[in-house]
């Protein structure tokens, strides 16, 4: 699952939750994919070689290796989000570290914080956030519908055991 809780210095006072999205493509595999667009792309050449015509196509075959490599790199730089959640029996704060940007923030008195779920009506289905401080901010959106479930319902339980110390 593509969060946990770490651990922290005290864990009966304090807690910390990281979220991150799904990264399903490793280095070995962006290269054996890249390889492997590269090898299956050079088959049409071997009847080419020997004649002008190989040179005149090259380049376009090249390029094309090149935009997939750009756009699988691209993908994996915008996908490096993080969100860490620090819930105390003071305060619950949440901080996104986003790919290109600064990090956004936003924190609460733990007693007022409310986790929603929302089946319907959100960007995604069921849609998890945190309200507070006159604001509700999302968490998670990037997880799976039953990675959010599963979400919602942790979440829940600790924030009402963290506001009850």
């Amino acid at each position: 699952m593509p969060y946990s809780w770490e651990k922290t210095s005290d864990p009966a006072t304090t807690a910390e939750l990281h979220l991150w999205p799904h990264q399903s493509l490793t280095a070995r595999s962006f290269s054996a994919v890249i390889l492997g667009f590269f090898l299956f792309a050079l088959i049409p050449f071997f009847g080419l070689i020997g004649t002008k015509l190989l040179w005149g196509l090259l380049p376009f075959m090249l390029a094309a290796v090149a935009g997939i490599y750009w756009a699988i790199q691209r993908n994996s730089r915008d996908r490096r989000v993080l969100e860490i959640l620090t819930l105390s029996p003071e305060q619950a704060r949440l901080v996104r570290h986003n790919p290109r940007g600064p990090a956004q923030e936003w924190q609460s008195n733990i007693y007022w914080v409310e986790v929603i779920l929302h089946q319907t009506g959100g960007p995604v289905p069921w849609y998890v956030t945190l309200k507070g401080a006159g604001r509700e901010v999302e968490i998670g959106a990037f997880l799976s519908e039953e990675e959010r479930r599963a979400l919602y319902s942790d979440l829940s339980g600790r924030i009402r055991r963290m506001a009850r110390n």
